[in-house]
């Protein structure tokens, strides 16, 4: 959020802050939550590339389209060992992962 329009909001009254703050999760449940929203969006980027749908991808992984479509979404319902079999199951690299698990955390603003 820019400056200016923080410091507008705050005049008005309102209180700015994190996901993270807001929710009062610990640094480690932020962390994870966040690796599983930057997995779901490499899975949904993937399978973009690749031109497939969801239920395509489902056949593949031996799933259903709603579950990709959960998958896609970091539904809490969906694990992220999941969504890391689903992305190698696209023949995504081990080191496009270990790029997204290395990223640091933009602490969910």
């Amino acid at each position: 959020m820019k400056g200016s329009k923080k410091k507008r909001l705050e005049k008005a009254g309102w209180k700015v802050g994190t996901a993270a703050e807001l929710l009062s999760l610990s640094p480690a449940e932020a962390a994870y939550i966040e690796l599983k929203v930057r997995l779901a969006r490499q899975l949904a980027a993937r399978r973009m590339e690749l031109r497939l749908s969801q239920r395509a991808v489902a056949t593949r992984v031996r799933s259903s389209q709603s579950r990709v479509a959960r998958m896609e979404a970091a539904d809490a319902s969906v694990s992220i060992d999941l969504i890391v079999r689903s992305l190698l199951a696209l023949g995504a690299e081990p080191k496009v992962l270990k790029e997204l698990v290395d990223h640091p955390l933009s602490s969910l603003s």
